[in-house]
């Protein structure tokens, strides 16, 4: 998705020329593994260096996510920082280290933004004498809880975990990895002393208890069951203390959408749009007979096929069939089976002979070899 990529992040560089904003927030996940590519490393520097020639500079703020190295992303924070670049790789692992706060101001004063890269309990466990173990929960509550946060002033908490409120939980997505038993889930009640979180880890734009705590989501759709969803820059404008932030989205229009269709194969030939054949589609075939070169006449029409499902009563007869133990079967009942499903008639007395031939032919072959 290099191009896709590359064209999102030009269209969010253009919306920061556009809003002059005080300052850009980006939540974790800058890559989506611990080691990425020396591509992805170059398409996220020449992001970064278009945001930093844009004038007046914006501070731009950012903190990793689960799926970073918080080793790799800390290299050179130190230079960056200089130029406006604050950057949070790691959460405080020792008792004289903190979190990383920056403070920016307006004309309603001061506004203090804490950065809080993605925490295992193991990353924190040395804050602390005790030697037993921490929940997720706990070692954020705990973090936090070491932080001097004047309420008399603005605060923002830029943070990278699964919060949910109480028994309500984000709305996620396909792509998404959900921990077993929801250990990783941080109740939001820890967010309290913020006047705004801005919040990483969850695909979907959305709430969590709060209007003031977001998840800003994914700006391109990363699954099929993203289709539905719609990508934006979340746009946030603080008032004096004590007032409610006004939020806006910005929309992101994609290179290429994600869409699902589904009909015969004749059917979705048809109706192909010049407009959308380019979009990255996933297709359900109904035919009740399975056409021939199927994947080869779509691929003629659609050039991002993501998946190619069969959805008629040969299928859902399988899908519900007992899922026990298989049943050895002979190899020329299991084709004249075959055979009948997919042809719709049983074989003819002639072709029976024929195969019983062919399978006699093979068997003995078998046996010589």
């Amino acid at each position: 998705m290099r191009s896709e990529q590359e064209d999102i992040l030009n269209k969010i560089v253009s919306a920061a020329k556009k809003e002059q904003p005080d300052a850009i927030v980006i939540a974790g996940d800058i890559y989506d593994k611990s080691v990425p590519s020396a591509e992805a490393v170059t398409l996220f520097d020449r992001f970064l260096t278009a945001l930093c020639e844009i004038t007046p500079q914006i501070p731009l703020l950012l903190i990793a996510g689960n799926h970073d190295s918080a080793e790799r992303l800390d290299y050179a924070s130190g230079i960056l920082q200089k130029n406006l670049v604050y950057i949070s790789g790691m959460p405080p692992r020792t008792e004289e280290e903190y979190l990383k706060k920056v403070t920016l101001r307006d004309a309603y004063g001061a506004v203090n933004f804490y950065l809080m890269p993605f925490i295992k309990p193991f990353y924190v466990r040395g804050l602390w004498k005790e030697e037993d173990a921490l929940s997720y929960a706990e070692a954020v509550r705990r973090v936090l809880a070491r932080e001097k946060i004047n309420d008399k002033e603005r605060n923002v908490l830029v943070s990278h975990q699964f919060y949910v409120a109480g028994a309500d939980k984000p709305k996620t997505s396909e792509s998404e990895i959900a921990v077993a038993g929801g250990i990783d889930e941080v109740d939001v009640s820890v967010l309290a002393p913020f006047d705004y979180v801005a919040l990483g880890h969850i695909h979907r734009p959305q709430k969590i208890g709060k209007e003031q705590f977001r998840y800003c989501g994914t700006p391109l759709k990363y699954s099929v069951s993203e289709e539905k969803q719609k990508k934006s820059i979340t746009c946030v404008e603080l008032g004096e203390k004590g007032t409610e932030p006004v939020i806006t989205e910005i929309p992101l229009k994609p290179l290429r959408e994600v869409r699902t269709l589904r009909g015969t194969l004749e059917e979705l030939l048809e109706q192909a749009e010049k407009s959308s054949r380019d979009d990255f589609v996933s297709i359900t075939l109904t035919d009740d007979i399975e056409p021939y070169h199927s994947k080869e006449r779509l691929e003629e029409v659609y050039s991002h096929i993501l998946e190619i499902r069969v959805d008629n009563e040969r299928t859902r007869r399988i899908l519900a069939e007992d899922t026990g133990e298989l049943e050895q079967k002979e190899p020329f009942f299991v084709f004249a089976q075959f055979f009948e499903e997919m042809q719709g008639r049983s074989m003819t007395d002639a072709e029976n002979r024929m195969m019983e031939e062919i399978f006699a032919e093979a068997a003995e072959g078998e046996a010589k070899g």
